[in-house]
């Protein structure tokens, strides 16, 4: 079956039956070598050498000695090699993508979740090219009942040769040009955003080579000094005119002296041990650890902070500082993995399956989720008094920010879930809810579009609520959108003014009634007549009004007025 690359070149699908290396016998006999034996500055530069005419094999084989011998270069390559282990990801369908597009990247993503399980060590492995310039795993293709699955093998960089340009990555097969990868058979990961230019020169181990020559030798150094450090000095005298052979055996004699505590010499020799009374320590050898562990450090991770605990003396500001550098380059790893995984794996996996997607540039793509959750507490302070300053906040944007996943239709919330109200359009922003609210407190008399409609068949007490209710809600004003309690202070007043009207005609009664009542008579005449007033109505109409201011507020926030 033909089918078509990354690259647009058409290719026979039968060529992966196996994988590419089974068919190399050399690969299966490769040495495992060291290049630490005898290693020099000169040495270390014939093998950068060779690497740079496209024998990477020396090379590569120091870079894996110096991550097994250098426990600091070992640490910090870790903590940059699994740091994007930390990140979600998702299989992302093309800009304006088709039902069948959409659903291509639907089958990817569940495909990867549910049936590979060892996709964080492909990761792992294709980090490995921020050292080496670049990581390979081989794709073996396996048919599991109608579907082609994956299963990865990461192969060594010493399997890989460049070709006579220097620029082309191939297996050692023992020719002089390599054999070229097969299409849909690697992952292949070129860091090049590290470094670019040739092959042989993209790795950042490349570049620490010589802080970890230098730190080599100083370690070197300070164990030979350890060694004498504070040991008297032994000095053998030997007579004028000794032979060859007696300084020979005065030699011995001071040797056997310092490490068995006894000797034998000739009667006319002498040895003095003479007590060292000066001091010394080895802070230039460990001066020359601390810049190369350093340099490994910012080669590897832009900062030390992370590396050692020590004060700055500006308090958290530095800390904050190296934190966002980590985090600027974790970013850029993962998106440059997540270009090689969607190139090398995800366009593979849905033309093996026959997807129906046009070419590589509407192929589904792999996304790392690289987004922050912002301080959430900042955000519920800040976020109501935006929105009652006229903000006009999308819900969806506040969800990103704050990395909450906005429910499903039907699915379950945690709180209270917002109002739905008519917010849009001046005068008409609270109709849907003052509606509602005219609904619950009429007690069950008809909700009609037109409140009055249903005030004729109500008792008293109804027909006072609902005019009330009535006048709350109508529109209101562009000028008085601005503060919820200027909105409905009017109403209420025409709403209690009946009431207190009532009120008025009593005592003007009790006036007109007894016209000689003096001040003090009237003021007895009141209190005796208070606990007669109507005061539920009032009541009722004052719970009302400070319920609807509370819900006022709330729908200016929903509302983003």
């Amino acid at each position: 079956m033909k089918l078509v690359d990354q690259y647009g070149n058409p290719f026979d699908s039968a060529i992966l039956k196996e994988p590419q290396t089974a068919r190399i016998a050399l690969l299966d006999h490769a040495v495992v070598d060291s290049q630490l034996d005898g290693l020099t500055p000169a040495r270390a530069g014939r093998i950068l050498r060779e690497a740079d005419n496209g024998d990477l094999t020396a090379q590569h084989q120091l870079f894996d000695d110096m991550l097994d011998r250098d426990a600091h270069l070992r640490c910090e390559f870790d903590k940059r090699q699994s740091a994007p282990l930390t990140l979600d990801w998702h299989i992302e369908a093309p800009v304006d993508a088709s039902r069948a597009e959409k659903k291509a990247a639907a089958f990817a993503e569940a495909m990867l979740r549910d049936t590979v399980d060892d996709l964080e060590d492909v990761i792992l492995s294709l980090m490995e090219a921020v050292g080496h310039g670049f990581a390979t795993v081989e794709l073996e293709w396996q048919r599991w009942g109608g579907e082609w699955l994956p299963t990865f093998h990461p192969r060594p960089q010493t399997w890989f040769q460049t070709d006579l340009n220097r620029r082309e990555l191939r297996l050692i097969d023992g020719s002089g040009q390599g054999a070229a990868l097969i299409p849909f058979g690697w992952i292949m990961h070129q860091h090049k955003k590290v470094k670019t230019g040739y092959l042989g020169r993209m790795g950042l181990l490349r570049t620490l080579i010589w802080p970890f020559l230098y730190k080599a030798y100083a370690i070197g150094d300070f164990a030979e000094f350890l060694e004498t450090y504070g040991l008297p000095i032994i000095v053998g005298k030997y007579m004028q005119g000794a032979t060859n052979d007696e300084k020979s055996s005065l030699l011995r004699s001071v040797a056997a002296l310092g490490h068995d505590a006894r000797a034998i010499m000739p009667e006319n020799m002498a040895i003095e041990i003479e007590k060292v009374s000066g001091s010394g320590d080895g802070n230039q050898h460990l001066a020359m650890v601390s810049w190369a562990d350093g340099a490994q450090s910012k080669a590897l991770l832009g900062q030390v902070l992370s590396a050692e605990a020590k004060a700055t003396g500006m308090g958290s500001g530095v800390a904050d500082l190296h934190a966002e550098v980590r985090r600027d380059i974790l970013a850029a790893d993962a998106r440059q993995i997540a270009g090689t995984l969607t190139r090398d794996l995800i366009y593979p996996l849905l033309v093996l399956n026959g997807a129906a997607i046009d070419s590589y540039r509407r192929c589904p793509r792999w996304v790392f989720d690289l987004g922050k959750a912002e301080d959430m507490k900042a955000f519920a302070d800040a976020l109501p008094v935006l929105a009652a300053g006229g903000a006009q906040i999308p819900v969806s944007w506040v969800h990103e920010k704050l990395r909450i996943p906005q429910a499903a239709d039907g699915e379950a919330v945690f709180g209270s879930s917002p109002l739905s109200l008519d917010g849009r359009g001046a005068g008409g922003r609270l109709a849907g809810f003052r509606k509602a609210l005219l609904c619950a407190a009429s007690a069950g008399l008809p909700c009609r579009a037109n409140p009055g409609e249903g005030a004729a068949a109500a008792s008293a007490l109804n027909r006072t609520r609902l005019a009330t209710l009535a006048a709350l809600a109508a529109p209101a004003t562009t000028a008085d959108q601005t503060d919820p309690a200027d909105q409905i202070t009017g109403p209420l007043a025409d709403a209690t003014q009946p009431v207190i009207n009532d009120w008025l005609a009593t005592i003007e009664r009790l006036l007109a009634d007894n016209p000689d009542l003096t001040p003090v008579d009237i003021q007895q005449r009141l209190l005796q007549m208070f606990g007669d007033l109507p005061t539920e109505q009032l009541v009722e109409i004052m719970a009302q009004g400070y319920a609807l201011a509370a819900m006022v507020g709330m729908d200016d926030v929903n509302g983003g007025q």
